[in-house]
């Protein structure tokens, strides 16, 4: 009888808190879920000038709730969406989204773009294994070898229109004149408005003849298997994660950087020694262009979720070319439009004037990819201008903002008869700077840069313009 009242006692008191529960609501004491507004966002498309304004907006509303997909140009927009806010450069299909209540606003078809006419290679050109993934400097001629990966995060990211570079460097003896600490990590981070924190460290290697002893980079096969003390990149094409992090780059700031990296598209070989099978080539490098990066980065303590488009390469050559290259300027760089572009110069004189180059470049590569790496066109009649230099040391100087005309050269008998002309500038806006001095001589500037400028080219349909402007990461590197 006890527990039979027990369970009538309980049935009773849970009907009465449903009961208690059913009044409070009615009266307003329990208040109703919030439930959030849509905002009432109207544009006016312009299709001539590419362009979505706003012409009426409710109150209040952010663009950060507002999500934007499509090929555009977002860099107008402010904080709040306001009357007369432009989108600009829409190119497709542009669809707006309002985030927090996952609702459709609105979508808009724009005319797509003209195609850029591209390279046609052979199957070998854009084969990577493995194998060719993998070490090469574990071998008695101490080879220098780079892996690299850089990314530019989107608008739509917590960090948005910043760059990121991790690098992991097995430099030849040498290259860093009577300095024993030649493994060298880059961990790098730029925003628009000139935050910078990470940099680049250099630090011991004790093997002998590059096969004995401990080094501080360590390199297996097959694939990225790499490691610097905590960082390391681990992966085979197409898929790669990346780990950053060195309390001694930055003494002064937390950063740890995870990074996912996934290449659509296959890779392309820059250069190699060898003229058929590219891996086996005693000097080669060879990159993965238009990779969709994931992630998250933590500064001080804060995460920040982050994606974007990035790059990542990878070359190894002889330790005795250190005697051959002077410097390098190189940049990856992904435009407002959806495009990427790839530009590399190495120098074999000392760049003691700021001048013009020769017109006959070996060593540059200039690749524009429209879709991804998909479709690669590679232009390699490159005329490049220093503008502008920075004064290193001595009377070395480093360039901060380059002019670069390219075009299919002679032999590319095909893409020659398209007329393609590329004229673009390129300016380091913020960057850290690293320089060894006596007796080493060597500086190098890593960072964001920006890109302006235009290409031109015909086809059946007709002559073609473009307007092009974007965000890169640039390296540049000068020695004695």
């Amino acid at each position: 009888m006890k527990l039979k009242a027990k369970k009538i006692d309980a049935i009773i008191i849970v009907i009465m808190i449903v009961i208690a529960g059913i009044v409070f609501y009615k009266i307003g004491f329990i208040p109703e879920k919030e439930e959030l507004d849509i905002p009432d966002i109207e544009f006016i498309k312009n299709e001539e000038d590419k362009t979505l304004t706003v012409k009426s907006v409710s109150e209040n509303v952010l663009w950060e709730d507002i999500l934007i997909e499509g090929v555009c140009n977002k860099n107008k927009l402010g904080r709040y969406v306001t009357k007369g806010d432009q989108i600009t450069d829409c190119i497709g299909i542009i669809t707006i989204r309002h985030k927090p209540t996952d609702t459709l606003i609105d979508t808009f078809k724009f005319a797509p773009p003209p195609k850029l006419p591209y390279s046609i290679m052979a199957g070998f050109m854009r084969d990577v294994s493995p194998k060719d993934e993998g070490v090469h400097f574990n071998t008695i001629l101490n080879l220098r070898e780079w892996w690299y990966y850089t990314v530019v995060f989107s608008e739509d990211s917590d960090l948005p229109g910043w760059t990121a570079t991790i690098g992991f460097f097995h430099m030849a003896w040498g290259d860093l004149r009577l300095t024993f600490k030649p493994d060298i990590l880059v961990v790098t981070l730029h925003s628009p408005d000139g935050k910078e924190y990470g940099g680049l460290i250099n630090k011991k290697r004790g093997e002998i003849l590059g096969i004995l002893g401990d080094k501080t980079l360590k390199a297996n096969s097959p694939g990225v298997d790499l490691k610097y003390e905590d960082s390391w990149a681990l992966g085979n094409a197409p898929e790669w994660h990346v780990h950053a992090e060195d309390k001694d780059i930055d003494k002064e700031n937390e950063i740890i950087m995870d990074l996912d990296y996934f290449a659509p598209s296959s890779p392309y070989w820059l250069h190699s020694s060898r003229l058929f099978d590219k891996g086996e080539g005693s000097i080669a490098n060879y990159i993965f262009t238009g990779c969709e990066v994931t992630g998250e980065v933590i500064l001080d303590g804060l995460k920040y979720e982050v994606k974007g488009i990035g790059h990542h390469e990878h070359s190894w050559s002889l330790g005795v070319t250190k005697i051959l290259v002077k410097g390098w300027d190189w940049c990856h760089m992904t435009l407002d439009n959806g495009w990427n572009i790839y530009y590399s110069k190495y120098y074999l004189s000392r760049q003691i004037l700021s001048s013009q180059t020769t017109k006959i470049n070996p060593l540059s590569s200039l690749v524009i990819t429209t879709d991804q790496g998909e479709t690669l066109t590679v232009l390699e009649d490159i005329d490049i201008t220093i503008e502008k230099s920075d004064r290193l040391f001595l009377l070395l100087k480093m360039p901060f903002e380059i002019g670069i005309t390219a075009r299919a050269s002679l032999a590319q008998i095909l893409l020659k008869t398209y007329d393609i002309k590329l004229d673009i500038n390129i300016k380091a806006k913020n960057t850290y700077e690293k320089i060894w001095k006596f007796p080493t001589y060597v500086g190098m500037k890593i960072g964001l840069n920006t890109v302006t400028g235009k290409i031109k080219w015909s086809d059946d349909e007709g002559d073609h313009e473009m307007e092009l402007s974007g965000t890169g990461a640039i390296w540049n590197m000068r020695r004695l």
